[in-house]
This record gives C-alpha cells, structure tokens and sequence, in this order.
C-alpha cells in the first residue's frame, strides 16, 4: 500500500516536467506538452512547432521529445519512483508519445543521481571544439549510455568516413541555405540579440563568425544570415578548431518508436558527457535529404538508420538557450 501523500506525488510530477523541458530539440522549438493523470505523467508532441520542410515525417521532432522522456525517467528515479513507461500507448491519440506512471518505491542510485545533476547544466554547443583529445574509454563509455536506453552511438575513428560526413554535411547545408523554403524555416527560429522570446536559438547561443573566416570542418546553421549576431570567443575564452570526436546515432528500426529511442539515448549520452565537462555538437543536416541519409545508413551505419550525427568536446563556450515558462507546456490547476 502507498504511503506518499497527494503533496509528494504533485511535487515529483512538477519536478520531473521542470526537468523534461531542460531537453535539448531541433532549433530550440521544444516540441512538447505535458499532461497528468493520477500518478501519470503524458508526454505529448506539439505539431505546431514542427519543421514542415526539414522535418516532415516529425522524426527531429520525436528525437527532441525522447529526450525529453530520458529527463523525465531520470527524475523519477532520482526521486526515488519507479518510472512505469508506456511508449506510443494509444495508436488513436498519435501525438500522445509516452507516459510516465509514478510507481514503486526505489532505492536511489550513484549514477542516476550523476546524470540527473547535469540536467540543468547540460547546453547545446554550435562551433568546433578545443584540440583535447578525448580517452578512448570515455568515448566508449558514452556509447554505454546510449546502450542503456536501446540506440547505438558509434565513434567514428576512420579519418576518411569523417571528412566524408564533414563534407556531406556542408553540401546539405549549402542547398538548405539555398532554398526558400529551409531559409524561412530557419529564419523563424532565429532571434535577434533583442528578442525576449523563450523559444529558438538566441543570437547568443552561438560563437560570431568573422569575416573571411574558413569554413568549419563540419558547418553549422547559419542562424545569423549574414548579421553580425553571436558571442565573442574571448568573452567566454579561447577555442581552437577541432571537430571534436565525430559519433553516428543510430537504431535498430526507423519507426517513431524508434526515434524516442534515439532521442532517450543522446540525451543519456548528453548528460554523462556533460558531468565530466564535455559538451556536444549536433548536425542533421545531411539527414534531411533521403539520398544523403540513405548513403550514411548504407555506407557508413552497417544499415542501421542514422538519426543524428554528434560531435563530442571540450570547449569553455557554454551559453544556454531560453526555455518557454512551465504554465506554456503544462498547465497547472
């Protein structure tokens, strides 16, 4: 028989939501609501803040709420709840995505407690890192975190594969800058140095580019468009212009189920990562053409469907991005 009282249950939840809406997501849009039930949390995707023309199948929208999720479950156990899981539950209610039933009690371990501490700190990194090589083990253990929640993060190690996702990647991101449509899309989830908007990438979220300066190994979303936004290096510190460690994530299937999954193992990835101070990077350029995404799967995935491609690395810049007011994603009574 239970013994928490309606006061600890309300508490947990809210923590767990103030915590689900740290996740990172595509542009910042935080595509997501939340609901409850009893003891039940409901994860729902927001359709109005999807990508049309980067992202129509919604996949970039379900990895940022898988995410999402990973922070949920995470808070759960911190808090000492067993975190019951139910994934698409309800195949008449598609944009319910998952839900969370507070369940029994648990003791709180070591290591959930150490990713749970990085929700909060964890920040989104948009340039190259410094040239500090990553230990082999830790790159390794990252990939155990991704494990742990059913996607695979693979390092990848030959130099050759890596400048062909670094020169895929800046083919994409040339055509999108092209095309009107990608532009506009982009544009809407730019925001000047002024704006008080709690969604998209602030101006100040990204390092400035000079001009003249060469083009990264692996290029980044112009949010700027050619304005002088973004943060000055020496304001934060010095940065050298390494890619980092270059990983594929990828799962078994390419179903939506699947991408939860996805977004469940980067996050997990993401925090571990950032309790040792390493931040990351993330390109899905090339992945929003079906002939580039398909030429990674075939090529460079074993046929596994690649869902993001993740730079790993030491870097002093970590500016963070705004976050919509709780009553915006969860309404409270």
């Amino acid at each position: 028989m239970s013994t928490r009282t309606s006061e600890e249950i309300q508490y947990a939840v809210r923590a767990a939501v103030e915590a689900a809406v740290r996740a990172p997501s595509v542009h910042n849009t935080q595509p997501w609501s939340f609901g409850t039930q009893g003891e039940e949390i409901i994860l729902r995707g927001d359709a109005e803040r999807m990508l049309p023309t980067g992202d129509p199948a919604g996949r970039e929208l379900l990895i940022s709420c898988g995410a999402a999720l990973c922070n949920l479950r995470l808070t759960a156990l911190a808090l000492g709840y067993r975190p019951v899981t139910r994934v698409l539950p309800d195949p008449d209610r598609p944009s319910v995505l998952a839900t969370v039933r507070l369940g029994d009690a648990v003791g709180r371990d070591e290591h959930i407690m150490l990713l749970h501490a990085e929700i909060e700190r964890r920040h989104t990194h948009r340039a190259d890192f410094a040239d500090l090589e990553l230990p082999r083990p830790f790159v390794d253990a990252l990939s155990r975190e991704a494990a742990a929640e059913g996607a695979r993060l693979t390092p990848v190690r030959a130099e050759p594969a890596v400048r062909t996702l670094a020169a895929l990647t800046r083919a994409a991101q040339e055509v999108q800058a092209q095309d009107t449509a990608f532009s506009l899309e982009l544009l809407r989830w730019s925001r000047a140095p002024e704006s008080t908007r709690p969604d998209g990438v602030p101006a100040g979220a990204y390092p400035a580019r000079p001009a003249g300066a060469p083009a990264e190994d692996f290029a980044r979303r112009d949010y700027a468009r050619g304005r002088p936004w973004g943060y000055r290096r020496d304001s934060v510190g010095a940065a050298d212009d390494s890619p980092g460690v270059v990983t594929l994530l990828t799962t078994p299937g390419d179903s939506r189920e699947n991408w939860i999954t996805a977004g469940c193992g980067l996050q997990r990835a993401l925090l571990f990562a950032s309790a040792y101070g390493v931040s990351a990077a993330f390109h899905t350029q090339p992945l929003e053409f079906f002939h580039l995404r398909e030429f990674i799967r075939q090529e460079l995935c074993s046929g596994e469907p690649p869902q993001m491609i993740v730079r790993f690395g030491v870097t002093p810049d970590r500016p963070a991005t705004p976050r919509r007011p709780l009553t915006e994603v969860f309404p409270l009574d």
